[in-house]
């Protein structure tokens, strides 16, 4: 039994502020708000002795371990070349690491796995390439001549001992997906599985073999499978709902944990024997998904999962357990914040956890869990000042055709939420994503600043089910904005906004928005402003790395189809005529998600229709600006546009 009194007095000094009112006289310098944060991603050894993370320093990144008795220095550094990013970070036994290489082409764009995978020792030494297309990269690089496809981490042994499974796709054969047990000491792999149909992840039981293969394949279809004997039997609607994905084996190896859903509706945190018998729901809520399991030390076992809409909460499977006593005593030290356990060490003694909010970045700590010692780590953006920053509440509305749907305002500090200047502001993606509770950096500058900051969770986000989602398919230009145009809507109703000062500003597929949106609305929005936008949907089959490849084209067709008529139709640069707002352009020229060709596509419609729009381009950044400078840049010029346009924000008396 934990001692409270020795936890509290660990954490007696973490406590939150209340946030201040800002003036027009001091407002938060736009810099603050143009800094990426540089930390991030930290891993726990599984002896409790090292730390690794990512590091980013503008377009450089590493991975960089520190010792835990020394946090002051690291130990080493693997250095990535430029736009390359440590994807994924595992510990495979003490002293050894692999890595999952990944690409980032702007501060917007989400990481991609290259499939390249990497292995480095605790001290830097013998640095391996384990999977990838690139012969002679590292000191063992030439053995992997024949690796042209892409590989992922699919999972880990129970216990490290230094091997992990490789998750192959090889490019040439597009319905094939293998698995490989690989020594990432040695370099050596052994093929442990093979099935006929490409894209899917893997599940290993803990004899190291396969029980599960899962996932969206080349067709864009959402499937599972199960290893019976010597071959793989595909679940059908009975056994695997509309969806069924087993992420981990229970202690004891003949069940396994999964994500379910029944009927397409919010998935949930479900136990069943590897069988399909005895299947029981440990978590789930009604309008939202679950996600982020909380895990004991080894043995694993869930004994919290996190709702994935509104306030995070953590829906407990068994609040018995020591490691969820642990994290409902840390959680009360850390109150209007979210603990994360990270990970444990291997004998539980160590613990690695987080703590972020609506108005913290985070921060992360490490606690020793026999004597409640607690240690701050870093923190993700140390010139974030929490007590500065704006509250984000998470609301409920319904749409014009009756579906709930989910709003998120950002409230500037000080002034009555009435009637406030406010900027819509449209997720990217728009399937697989969603805006959340936590810390959003736009919405945070704009918040700063005195605007009221609208975000939804329009149809086709993520974090509602399989169905909410593809309810957006074929429908970017029609009934996502429209459910946009709904929110903006409620909240002028609800006299929270003011109707006659109202912009929208979006990043990515929410550039495409900012311009879509006041085509369908045309008297709803004062201005719009489209950052790293896709702004012509034929373009993207044929430019830009979305379409690039078999898996991506089928993505598109079932998302936004091929029809030349639709795609016109719903594309801004075809229907610039109806746009009747100041618009501003925002891009980079080495743009690769939404490649530049976008922006002037836009721009050269909006010339041709004799439209007022200001630009701003950026040579060499990608799907969003990383350089400070160019952020700074970038963040005058849009408080400038709002001003002119929709005047300041309120600020407090």
């Amino acid at each position: 039994m934990m001692s409270m009194r020795k936890l509290h007095a660990a954490l007696v000094a973490a406590c939150l502020c209340v946030p201040v009112a800002a003036t027009a006289a001091d407002l938060i310098p736009v810099e603050t708000f143009a800094r990426h944060a540089n930390l991030s991603m930290p891993r726990l050894s599984p002896d409790g002795k090292y730390i690794a993370l990512r590091m980013d320093d503008g377009d450089n990144h590493s991975v960089v371990i520190f010792a835990v008795a020394d946090m002051s220095h690291p130990a080493s550094m693997l250095r990535m070349p430029k736009y390359e990013v440590p994807f994924d970070v595992e510990w495979v036994s003490a002293t050894r690491l692999v890595v999952e290489k990944g690409k980032q082409f702007g501060s917007i764009d989400e990481p991609q796995a290259t499939g390249e995978i990497l292995a480095t020792d605790v001290d830097g030494k013998h640095q391996d390439y384990l999977f990838g297309y690139q012969s002679g990269y590292g000191t063992r690089g030439d053995t992997r001549q024949a690796d042209d496809g892409w590989g992922s981490v699919d999972g880990l042994p129970q216990k490290a001992n230094g091997h992990f499974y490789l998750g192959a796709h090889p490019w040439n054969e597009g319905d094939s997906s293998r698995l490989y047990d690989v020594d990432a000491t040695k370099n050596v792999r052994h093929l442990i599985g093979d099935i006929g149909v490409g894209q899917l992840d893997f599940l290993v039981g803990p004899d190291g073999k396969p029980e599960f293969a899962y996932g969206t394949n080349t067709s864009f279809d959402y499937v599972a499978y199960q290893s019976i004997g010597n071959r793989w039997a595909q679940l059908g609607q009975a056994q695997a709902g509309r969806y069924f994905a087993p992420f981990a084996t229970t202690p004891d190896g003949q069940g396994v944990y999964a994500m379910y859903s029944a009927d397409g509706g919010p998935s949930g945190l479900i136990e069943q024997r590897l069988d399909g018998s005895g299947r029981k729901v440990l978590a789930k809520d009604d309008f939202g998904s679950v996600h982020n399991v909380q895990w004991t030390a080894p043995p694993l076992q869930p004994f919290a999962i996190i709702t994935a809409t509104g306030t995070p909460r953590p829906i407990y499977v068994d609040p018995n357990l020591p490691a969820a006593k642990l994290y409902m005593a840390i959680s009360q030290k850390f109150p209007g914040e979210f603990v994360d356990f990270i990970n444990f060490s291997e004998d539980g003694r160590e613990l690695l956890f987080s703590v972020s909010s609506d108005r913290d970045p985070g921060t992360w700590y490490l606690i020793d869990t026999e004597h409640y010692k607690v240690v701050k780590l870093f923190a993700a953006a140390p010139w974030i000042d929490p007590a500065k920053m704006a509250e984000r509440v998470p609301m409920r509305f319904k749409a014009s055709d009756g579906v709930e749907l989910e709003a998120i305002l950002t409230m500037p500090n000080g002034v009555p939420m009435s009637h406030l200047p406010m900027v819509l502001l449209p997720h990217g993606g728009p399937h697989g994503v969603s805006d959340d509770w936590f810390f959003d950096g736009d919405a945070q500058f704009l918040a700063s600043r005195g605007y009221l900051v609208l975000q939804v969770n329009y149809r086709g986000s993520d974090g509602r089910g399989m169905d909410f989602q593809q309810a957006g398919y074929l429908k970017w230009g029609t009934r996502i904005q429209q459910d946009l145009i709904d929110g903006v809507k409620w909240a002028e109703q609800q006299q929270y906004a003011d109707p006659d000062r109202v912009c929208v500003y979006g990043g990515s597929f929410g550039g495409y928005s900012a311009l879509m949106s006041t085509i369908r609305a045309p008297k709803l929005f004062k201005c719009a402003i489209g950052y790293a936008g896709v702004y012509d949907l034929a373009m993207m089959y044929k430019k830009g790395s979305i379409g690039s490849d078999t898996f991506g084209k089928n993505y598109l067709t079932a998302v936004i189809g091929k029809d030349d008529a639709a795609l016109a139709a719903n594309s801004p640069d075809k229907l610039a005529e109806q746009i009747d707002v100041p618009v501003l352009l925002i891009h980079g020229e080495a743009d690769e998600r939404a490649p530049f060709a976008q922006a002037k596509a836009m721009r050269a419609a909006l010339d041709a229709a004799h439209k007022p729009y200001e630009w701003m381009s950026k040579s060499g950044e990608g799907h969003g600006f990383y350089t400070e400078a160019n952020n700074v840049d970038r963040l005058n010029l849009m408080q400038a546009f709002l001003a002119k346009y929709i005047g300041p924000g309120a600020t407090a008396p």
